[in-house]
């Protein structure tokens, strides 16, 4: 509310004394049906004494054209429960409602953010005034300006950069921006959980252990194929120059190989966690050209022993 909607919506609104409400309604009695997802929040409004508004948020990952028609249910079935937790009595008015759909969706939203342009009805018709109109706010994470999102420092400008698609550069620079939020902000440790998930879930990692922040850089360095490029080049120079510092007293084709065997474990283990002493017995006693093909396989295996699967 504070960065992404318009000033001029929100001016009115006390976002520092807003509260959480507890959905009561559901879509279908008879089964008590309860939408779980529903986000509701009140805020008083500096401007009118004693009002509050109710901030109902409706999260979205694909369009939805008939999201107008739904959100009218909603403000409906809101309204019914204050009425009848409040009691509210003949000459009461009703609080006012503001619907946010929240859009995270990979395809433009393409559908229609008030009823009125759902009705099969001329505007010109006398039975036009009659017919029931409602909109809603959409806040679309992909239509956020990229400087908006890079100027910020909360956490939910964070998150939208997470969701967006991005480069290579961009997606190594969104982790380490979120890494080192949690470094200046050691108070939330459930959040920071919270975003490991995320990122663990953004890099599709093949590892079963949760992951810490610190961990996620080299998950992606060797899970996403957008950076298969960047861990080779990255991997191969540790292991030319791991190899140069050997290779001075060692003999530079044994020290080369030995660098390179390094590498490979890091990128092993950052990919499957552990690496069996058998395997890495194998690994030290390859010869050069083992060990490259090896490194090329690990960057997109599914488990470990097929690194090694017919190799000669």
């Amino acid at each position: 509310m504070r960065e992404f909607i318009p000033p001029t919506l929100a001016a009115d609104l006390d976002l520092a004394e807003i509260r959480r409400v507890n959905s009561k309604f559901h879509t279908n009695r008879r089964q008590a049906v309860r939408r779980e997802s529903d986000v509701i929040w009140k805020l008083p409004i500096r401007t009118a004494t004693g009002s509050c508004l109710y901030l109902l948020i409706e999260f979205q990952s694909r369009s939805d054209r008939w999201m107008a028609v739904r959100t009218q249910v909603y403000q409906g079935l809101l309204w019914q429960q204050i009425i009848r937790e409040q009691r509210l009595e003949t000459g009461a008015s009703l609080p006012p409602v503001l619907l946010l759909v929240l859009y995270n969706g990979e395809q433009p939203w393409n559908a229609p953010t008030e009823t009125t342009e759902l009705i099969e009805l001329n505007s010109s018709s006398s039975l036009w005034y009659w017919q029931p109109e409602l909109r809603y706010y959409l806040l679309d994470v992909r239509g956020v300006a990229e400087k908006a999102l890079l100027q910020s420092d909360s956490l939910v400008a964070l998150l939208f950069r997470l969701e967006r698609p991005c480069s290579q550069q961009q997606l190594t620079k969104v982790v380490e921006d979120v890494i080192d939020w949690f470094h200046r902000h050691k108070s939330f440790p459930e959040l920071k959980r919270l975003f490991a998930v995320l990122a663990q879930q953004l890099t599709r990692s093949s590892t079963t252990r949760a992951p810490s922040l610190e961990d996620l850089l080299d998950m992606m360095k060797s899970n996403l194929a957008t950076l298969r490029d960047a861990w080779q080049a990255s991997g191969f120079a540790r292991g030319e120059a791991v190899g140069v510092m050997k290779g001075k007293t060692e003999g530079k084709a044994e020290g080369k190989a030995e660098g390179k065997a390094e590498a490979l474990e890091s990128l092993l283990i950052s990919r499957f966690g552990t690496v069996p002493a058998s395997f890495r017995k194998q690994i030290r006693g390859a010869q050069l050209a083992s060990i490259d093909r090896w490194f090329q396989r690990a960057l997109d295996a599914h488990d470990l022993p097929s690194v090694f699967s017919h190799s000669r």
